[in-house]
């Protein structure tokens, strides 16, 4: 049995690659429809190598009798449309900040905590943040085996992070340094070609930036209350691929054998860890790719139970699009989209949290 699936956010680089997930995974799709702004309805965006769809405007859009939209368009259109497609019992996968620390909306990373998508009492669930994602799926086994307590780590976040206008302020200011332009400042709030700025969203009163608070919050939520994390987060001049250098403090002794055993059998893993020259994975050679890689793994000798380690993850791919429609598929296998879910069914006791 297919399903009714909406693309909300289709004409941006997320909602680009949301299609191109779906139609590669083969989701059980019976009819699908692209949705954008109304400055952006009648353009054309593909599903697969042969479908094109005509973007339809959000604005007047009813999403009753459609099974599951896959939200991508900015937190303010997600805010005003979700909870309108939930309403008509449209399940919502969010990829907006906007749901994900609110009561009763599980933050879901389908490798790490699936089981939670039974908890989306509102029909809305949300996707975690690009940088927090990639990192889930490489702590997930390290804390099964050696109960995390302290994460701290540095991130290197490729442009298109900030969606086409930062690829595309990247790309000018590098074109034009080789013929003597000056750099024109506007997407970011430092010239990013050659250079790095160490600061993604806005500042929050202790000094710490919001995507440096929201990896920290979101890792409480997905993986564990009792987890203390600082992040530094930076902004390279990468396209695509986000990059991060990791180092935990575990409860347990730490066994690099065990680790390294642990990481090459967890889902959504790949350990390229050779201790030579270019054995390890950098952001380049992640692009398109569904997995996060993990490299120079070792033990981390100034603190007790210590490990450190590189990981690198497309963050079009599972830092947004592909999380998301890995999202659906768990909704499908737990038989969790269509008008009889679960989902849409009262309950008596008080809400849990997700």
């Amino acid at each position: 049995m297919g399903y009714r699936v909406a693309v909300v956010g289709a004409t941006g680089a997320v909602g680009r690659e949301i299609l191109k997930t779906l139609a590669e995974r083969q989701f059980p799709v019976d009819e699908i429809v692209a949705l954008a702004s109304a400055r952006s309805a009648g353009r054309e965006v593909s599903f697969g190598d042969k479908k094109v769809l005509k973007v339809q405007n959000l604005e007047t859009f009813d999403f009753t009798g459609w099974d599951i939209a896959l939200f991508s368009p900015g937190g303010a259109v997600s805010a005003k449309y979700a909870p309108k497609a939930a309403a008509a019992k449209c399940l919502v996968v969010d990829n907006t900040s906007h749901f994900r620390m609110e009561p009763g909306v599980p933050l879901v990373v389908p490798e790490v905590n699936a089981a939670a998508l039974k908890k989306a009492r509102k029909g809305i669930i949300a996707n975690p943040n690009c940088s927090t994602a990639q990192m889930m799926v490489a702590l997930k086994p390290l804390h099964d085996l050696f109960r995390i307590k302290r994460v701290v780590v540095s991130t290197y976040q490729a442009v298109s992070g900030a969606g086409k206008s930062g690829m595309d302020e990247l790309f000018s200011q590098t074109k034009g340094s080789f013929v003597n332009d000056a750099p024109t400042v506007a997407q970011f709030t430092k010239q990013i070609a050659f250079n790095l700025i160490p600061h993604i969203d806005r500042f929050m009163e202790d000094g710490s930036t919001k995507e440096e608070w929201k990896m920290a919050v979101e890792t409480r939520k997905i993986l564990d209350p009792d987890i203390k994390v600082l992040a530094t987060c930076v902004r390279v001049p990468v396209f695509i691929g986000h990059s991060e250098a990791i180092s935990i403090e575990c409860e347990k002794p730490v066994d690099l054998e065990k680790a390294r055993a642990a990481l090459r059998k967890a889902p959504g893993v790949i350990l390229r860890d050779e201790r030579e020259d270019g054995g390890y994975v950098t952001p380049i050679e992640c692009v398109g790719e569904d997995d996060t890689y993990v490299s120079r793994l070792r033990i981390d000798p100034t603190v007790e139970n210590g490990l450190a380690f590189w990981c690198v993850s497309d963050n079009l791919r599972k830092g947004a699009a592909l999380n998301a429609v890995q999202i659906a598929e768990s909704l499908d296998e737990q038989h969790l989209i269509g008008k009889d879910s679960p989902l849409w069914q009262p309950v008596a006791r008080p809400e849990e949290p997700a």
